[in-house]
């Protein structure tokens, strides 16, 4: 049986690798993707089709790192309680599905950006259109996995105060956590307005 030390290792290094390669992606989306300008998204795809599918790549593995950080601290933390576990590890899941079926949104971007049939069969406006619709739609996307990336912090912060690896105040912080990340979500999908103001300040 895996020691407690080596599984939150595990879940640690996993963890860096998810934080490292989605910081990567997002950084990658937010220098291609203008928001409502189609035709400069579709030009800065096609001119950094190399950047943008690195970003695609990225992503993928970085869900699957933070499917596997769940599964590792499943392990070490099921003792604590095995419902709390069990939701915990089902809400990561939930929440890497949804977030790796959207990647066909930025996939389906990238083909028509790069693509020559598309601008014949559309023109060149229609299919800039087409590549921003599907740009914002893995935006959206993304945002709706992040609700579950949310959630899964509430048994988290529950098993991590009952555990006795940690200290307390971590369960807390994982609580704040988890509505700092909702309160952000359903902002930007009520108040896109202010969101987008808010997230331009400094």
């Amino acid at each position: 049986m895996t020691a407690p030390r080596t599984l939150a290792r595990i879940a640690g290094s996993l963890y860096l690798v998810v934080a490292v390669l989605t910081i990567f992606a997002g950084l990658v989306n937010a220098r291609i993707v203008e928001p409502g300008d189609a035709a400069a998204t579709a030009d800065n795809i096609a001119a950094s089709a190399t950047l943008f599918r690195l970003g695609f790549v990225s992503e993928l593995v970085g869900a699957v790192a933070f499917l596997g950080t769940g599964m590792a601290l499943y392990l070490l933390l099921r003792h604590v309680n095995q419902l709390a576990a069990a939701a915990m590890v089902v809400t990561v899941a939930v929440s890497v599905a949804i977030q790796t079926l959207n990647l066909v949104h930025q996939h389906a971007a990238l083909t028509i950006a790069t693509g020559q049939d598309h601008p014949g069969a559309f023109g060149p406006a229609g299919s800039d259109q087409l590549t921003m619709l599907f740009a914002d739609l893995q935006q959206h996307g993304y945002l709706i996995a992040q609700t579950y990336f949310g959630l899964w912090l509430l048994p988290l912060a529950y098993l991590v105060a009952r555990s006795g690896y940690f200290p307390k105040v971590l369960g807390v912080l994982l609580v704040l956590g988890c509505l700092g990340h909702l309160t952000d979500v359903f902002t930007r999908f009520l108040a896109p307005d202010s969101a987008r103001t808010s997230h331009r300040s400094p």
